[in-house]
């Protein structure tokens, strides 16, 4: 097991059978933290979620850690609630919140059904807005301070042609940790962002001409390469831990120089 930053913790995170949340996961666990690792079964019948969620619990326990996995669709106000409160039912506490869990599906504007917008920012922001308010109550219950870290993303700075539904909520997010810590940093609870970039995860891998787009991208980051699930994962861990205690508000853009290279 790596250096226990966060040993004795124990972390919720959404979406976190796969891609940036499965890589938040395992880290978690790598320093010390317990693991709640949420799924949603709802959608998407090709992805068995639940056998990748215990495919994550196996590797974290395997290694030495803790960690169950836990179905539910956060945009549902009673599920996401639930899931904090696993946390407290299976651990006795909570000191971490990972708001991973989002949705990108690719449409245009002029033909998108307000059924898709609907869908988009039930999950990214209001999912995000449920969880975060359950985490709150029983962090400030507990006296302990905590963590609240959002998965934003690049797209809270810039705009997308077929994402006119998701851009918005990645600002959103931002926004709403930038009130979070206002509100919850007296009680010594932080709450950050942290904006990917472009990053080789299942839900980008859906595009059939993915390797092409990945590789043009990655002419314009200046370290030559899209990012992996892991490197975000390492920046989650930062602002969970106490080495973080000081940063609060923050957004954390993880891009590799993509954002600031506009030559």
């Amino acid at each position: 097991m790596a250096c226990q930053k966060l040993s004795g913790k124990v972390a919720v995170v959404t979406g976190g059978s796969r891609g940036i949340g499965r890589a938040a996961s395992e880290a978690l666990a790598r320093h010390g933290a317990s693991v709640v690792v949420n799924y949603c079964g709802t959608a998407d019948a090709a992805l068995d979620k639940a056998a990748a969620a215990d495919d994550v619990v196996r590797r974290i326990v395997d290694a030495g850690g803790k960690a169950v996995a836990h179905e539910a669709d956060i945009a549902d106000e009673p599920a996401g609630r639930g899931l904090v409160d696993r946390a407290i039912d299976e651990y006795g506490h909570i000191d971490i919140l990972v708001n991973n869990a989002g949705i990108c599906p690719s449409a245009d504007f002029l033909e998108m059904p307000i059924e898709s917008f609907d869908r988009v920012h039930s999950v990214n922001l209001r999912g995000a807005f449920i969880c975060s308010q359950q985490a709150a109550r029983h962090l400030v219950r507990q006296g302990d301070g905590g963590r609240i870290v959002t998965v934003s993303s690049i797209s809270a700075l810039v705009g997308g042609s077929y994402q006119t539904h998701y851009c918005p909520t990645k600002s959103g997010l931002h926004s709403l940790m930038q009130s979070l810590a206002i509100l919850l940093g007296p009680h010594g609870i932080t709450c950050n962002s942290v904006g990917p970039g472009e990053v080789d995860t299942d839900m980008n891998r859906i595009l059939p001409n993915y390797d092409e787009i990945a590789a043009q991208l990655a002419k314009r980051i200046p370290l030559g390469r899209v990012a992996q699930p892991e490197d975000i994962a390492d920046p989650i861990v930062f602002l969970a831990s106490d080495e973080a205690r000081y940063v609060n508000g923050a957004f954390l853009l993880v891009d590799g120089g993509m954002f600031v290279n506009l030559q």
